[in-house]
């Protein structure tokens, strides 16, 4: 067999292994969507079959084996999956789970009335079974709802793409699309994988990605991203990355791994119930055995122990709890992935909400990371011909201080003449500009010209400019703060964080002017990469026992400092690989006003899961009391366990909305 066939062969056997795994996954799927209809069923025919027995037992005269026989049939009907889950956890060795204590409670209220002194408790054993599964049925919705919620959101890989070969279009899987090839992205289609536009413009809905709902507008050069919806135009894109590697696979990787970092709080129920669970069974069967032996007529009065430790089993579920915690933190990770806020886990959102301390880098985050013009002082000549003969000398340079000049002047083609162009390093640049000599650089420069230049107190690059050896005046550059900036720093106030720190290698008076103007505690400045982890390691120290330090940066430079904060946050980074991997949380656009709402979020969310254990918590050992007490009827009991579990679902739904 040749390599052409061997590599065909191969490919046809990888796509067959992935149709299979799609279908799988649909099956899944459709299963998931089936279940709580299948539920809602099986708990109408269970009750229609329960009023049914009651009305022939009313009616009748029957005897007590036939009594349970004909309650039998709805409490199968209600309650066979549960007994059947029951059995097979007793055979794995897991048999103390709701479903093995509900087995047992509702088995033994059946078999109450023949224990000598015992009621019959035929109808009461059916309607715990049916309400059981009524929170059941609860708990599947809500729990189907937030996955649902967040798969929508995240449903942002396409099934195909299409791919330009042998001067075709092809739709292929994307997974086929190697790196280099060129892909066609028409108006509605999902970009498919990561890239840069070579031909064509649009606007991208990038709202998957970014929670924002306004358009972005990519052309020729400008990178493109996996997940955004294409709007408009018709572009060509060249591929960079592979469709495992791209932006959309890595935000689904992280949500739906998002669970494996528990918080505190879902820890603390994992071990509750471990504990909580045998030493109730425990409680249960020393409560049906003991007091009776003690009494000196165990025959007489085991039925009614029997009933408490019954009635002490059902509310002893620990379901609500277990259900509920972890649904809330999946809420609420869903809720601020709703806004384009990833965090990897609820024990980063348990710690984002004990944020007292949050500490800035400058550049790309609280900054544009651009440099912009902000002033010009000509000297002999107006502001308009400075910019003019500055933009003119840079215009074949691609530093970031020539590219503002040239953005601010915006009009090359006016028909100057531009000629011998010479780069002086450390110094600046030459040209002659429509016969004049003019000099764009530092002070260095102006000294070796002999032009006599002025001074500049304001933070930033200062530019000078000469023509033919004079003076002609000086431009100030700077970086731009980002818009929201301030109001970043003041919502975060709001939200009670008592210390919002800056840190930057920039030079101190630029540091002193951006940590007044946006409203910032403190800041450090000229600081080097290792400078900022000491910093942040000396701020650490500082904060209070319970509350949390978070850095903010750009997640490209800045992975040793994300690291050693009690939460890492990377801001702007939308397509970086390195910010997702760094980073604890993964801000994906440019906006810090965010970081206020994720705290927010993450706070509603730890009070809401707060909210179900105390609740749960409380309302289990009043009713566990009353049982033990013989004063907690078996109705309290069910609602003990299936309406707390219904109240603390409900109440763990409110996590998904997302307020401002």
């Amino acid at each position: 067999m040749s390599s052409e066939e061997k590599e065909k062969l191969k490919r046809a056997e990888e796509e067959e292994k992935r149709a299979s795994e799609d279908e799988a996954g649909e099956e899944e799927e459709e299963e998931d969507e089936m279940e709580p209809k299948q539920k809602l069923l099986q708990i109408l025919i269970s009750t229609g079959l329960l009023i049914a027995a009651a009305l022939i037992d009313r009616n009748t005269n029957l005897v007590m084996w036939q009594r349970l026989c004909l309650y039998l049939v709805p409490y199968l009907a209600a309650g066979f999956d549960v007994l059947k889950e029951a059995g097979e956890g007793l055979a794995h060795g897991e048999a103390l789970n709701e479903d093995f204590l509900m087995g047992i409670a509702t088995v033994g209220a059946l078999l109450i009335g023949f224990v000598p002194g015992g009621s019959p408790m035929f109808a009461e054993a059916v309607f715990v079974m049916l309400f059981f599964q009524v929170g059941e049925l609860f708990e599947g919705i809500a729990e189907g709802n937030s996955q649902r919620a967040i798969s929508q959101l995240l449903d942002i890989r396409p099934d195909t793409a299409n791919v330009e070969r042998d001067g075709k279009i092809v739709t292929v899987n994307p997974e086929e699309i190697a790196v280099g090839e060129t892909i066609v992205i028409r108006p509605g289609e999902k970009v498919p994988m990561d890239g840069t536009v070579i031909e064509g413009s649009t606007s991208l809905d990038t709202v998957a990605l970014t929670g924002e709902s306004a358009p972005r507008d990519v052309s020729v050069g400008d990178a493109i991203l996996s997940g955004c919806v294409n709007l408009s135009g018709v572009v060509r894109v060249k591929v960079e990355k592979l469709f495992g590697e791209s932006t959309a696979s890595k935000i689904l990787d992280l949500v739906q791994n998002a669970g494996s970092a528990k918080s505190k709080s879902e820890k603390f129920i994992t071990k509750f119930a471990r504990v909580y669970t045998p030493i109730v069974v425990a409680a249960a069967a020393f409560l049906a055995v003991v007091p009776p032996l003690l009494s000196g007529d165990f025959i007489g009065n085991f039925a009614n122990w029997l009933l408490r430790a019954l009635t002490f089993l059902i509310v002893s579920c620990p379901c609500a709890l277990v259900v509920s915690v972890p649904l809330a933190f999946f809420g609420g990770i869903g809720a601020a992935s709703k806004i384009g806020v990833l965090v990897k886990g609820s024990s980063f959102m348990e710690a984002l909400a004990r944020t007292n301390t949050v500490v800035f880098d400058k550049t790309g985050t609280l900054t544009k990371g651009v440099f912009a013009v902000t002033d010009l002082h000509p000297d002999k000549i107006d502001e308009k011909e400075l910019l003019h003969l500055a933009a003119h000398v840079e215009r074949y340079s691609n530093h970031p201080i020539a590219v503002s000049l040239k953005q601010a002047f915006g009009n090359e083609d006016d028909g100057c003449t531009v000629e011998d162009v010479e780069e002086i390093a450390g110094q600046g640049i030459r040209a002659r500009v429509n016969g004049k000599t003019v000099c764009v650089g530092n002070t260095k420069m102006m000294d070796a010209i002999g032009a006599k230049w002025k001074g500049c107190d304001a933070p930033g690059t200062i530019i000078h400019v000469a023509i033919d050896g004079v003076y002609a005046g000086h431009i100030h550059i700077s970086d731009m703060e980002k818009p929201d900036s301030k109001e970043a720093i003041q919502s975060l106030k709001k939200e009670g964080v008592q210390k919002t720190v800056m840190l930057t290698g920039d030079r101190r008076e630029v540091a002193d002017r951006v940590a007044k103007d946006l409203g910032l505690d403190e800041y450090r400045a000229e600081l080097l990469p290792a400078d900022k982890v000491s910093c942040v390691e000396e701020l650490l120290k500082g904060k209070a026992e319970k509350g949390s330090l978070v850095f903010v940066g750009d997640g490209i430079n800045d992975a040793p400092v994300l690291a050693r904060a009690d939460v890492g946050i990377a801001m702007g980074a939308m397509g970086s690989d390195a910010a997702i991997e760094a980073a604890d949380v993964v801000l994906m656009d440019d906006k810090p006003s965010k970081i206020a709402r994720a705290i927010r979020i993450s706070r509603r969310t730890i009070a809401i899961a707060q909210q179900n254990i105390v609740f749960a918590i409380a309302v289990k050992l009043i009713i566990l009391v009353l049982a033990a007490l013989g004063l907690a009827p078996m109705w309290l009991a069910v609602f003990g366990d299936t309406g707390v579990l219904i109240l603390c679902v409900l109440n763990s739904v409110r996590t998904l909305s997302v307020r401002n």
